[in-house]
């Protein structure tokens, strides 16, 4: 069997059609990204499935990675699921794909300061054109979530009567509620009379085929890439920083685990401490803290003499 026709047979699987929507898009894009790699001069989508060798596997996915890590390890998860698909429906008897092993990425440390923040909002807020990515830039930074969740938002999630928003993340299906502060509920109040009759939040400004739709994973940092420059932002920044910006405040703010967890969404502290910082906010916060202790316990020694 061709590999095209095995990843066709996935498509009808029960696996795949039991996936989110959006999620089923992503695969499709990671997929066709796999099929269409030419190795040895012949694509993927042209090869035999019993004749794909870990050694076909490993050139596609070093040039996968030419293009980036993140977006290798991205397709040959996908891969690697599709043919685990096709071993078990015995249309392959191997996946060489298994063998390859992924290339690990340094975990990103960069965090905005809140000049940038505000220059970011400022510029995506003066334009009509890039008012939608701004507001999703917003809600990813204010709620501490991964800008996938805030493209797909739809009204439904929030309630405007107790300026709350309620969140199902794709990730890991965490359920988080949270508070909506002032301006960011005037923006969503200004958001809903413009795009309220359909059901994203924020969604691409122009219609396509008469329907809006939401930004797509491979053309949001795109846009948001050009708004960046617009604002005079530095290169190194991402909108993806966002989340990990806001929960780092949180922690330099002293706030607890537990209650960053109710936030984030985060299961297991752990997940918690890369975002933990040596600064100078978190270490005057602590002594602060700890000389008021101290002073406490002293003020009270004496009173009891």
């Amino acid at each position: 069997m061709l590999l095209n026709k095995l990843i066709e047979d996935y498509y009808s699987s029960y696996d795949y059609r039991n996936l989110r929507d959006e999620t089923k898009k992503q695969y499709e894009y990671f997929l066709n990204v796999m099929l269409n790699t030419k190795v040895e001069d012949k694509l993927l989508c042209q090869y035999d499935c019993d004749k794909l060798t870990t050694r076909v596997a490993k050139v596609a996915y070093n040039e996968w990675c030419e293009k980036g890590i993140s977006m290798a390890n991205h397709v040959i998860s996908a891969t690697r699921i599709a043919l685990n698909h096709g071993v078990r429906m015995e249309l392959c008897t191997l996946n060489p794909f298994a063998n390859v092993r992924k290339r690990s990425t340094e975990r990103r440390k960069t965090v905005w300061r809140r000049d940038d923040v505000a220059k970011l909002l400022e510029t995506a807020y003066g334009d009509f054109s890039t008012r939608n990515i701004g507001l999703i830039a917003h809600m990813a930074y204010e709620w501490c979530q991964r800008l996938g969740d805030m493209r797909m938002l739809t009204w439904d999630a929030i309630n405007f009567n107790t300026k709350t928003v309620h969140i199902e993340q794709s990730k890991r299906k965490a359920e988080v509620h949270l508070p909506i502060e002032d301006d960011l509920f005037g923006m969503l109040q200004q958001q809903e009379q413009d795009f309220g009759f359909q059901p994203y939040v924020a969604p691409r400004p122009n219609p396509i085929g008469g329907e809006y739709k939401p930004y797509s994973l491979q053309k949001l940092p795109l846009h948001a890439r050009k708004l960046m420059q617009q604002a005079g932002l530095p290169d190194e920044l991402r909108l993806s920083d966002l989340r990990r910006t806001g929960t780092t405040e949180m922690v330099e703010a002293g706030v607890g685990i537990g209650q960053i967890m109710s936030v984030t969404g985060h299961a297991n502290p752990s997940s918690v401490k890369p975002y933990m910082k040596n600064t100078l906010t978190s270490a005057n916060y602590a002594l602060t803290e700890r000389n008021n202790h101290v002073k406490s316990i002293t003020s009270a020694a004496k009173e009891s003499v």
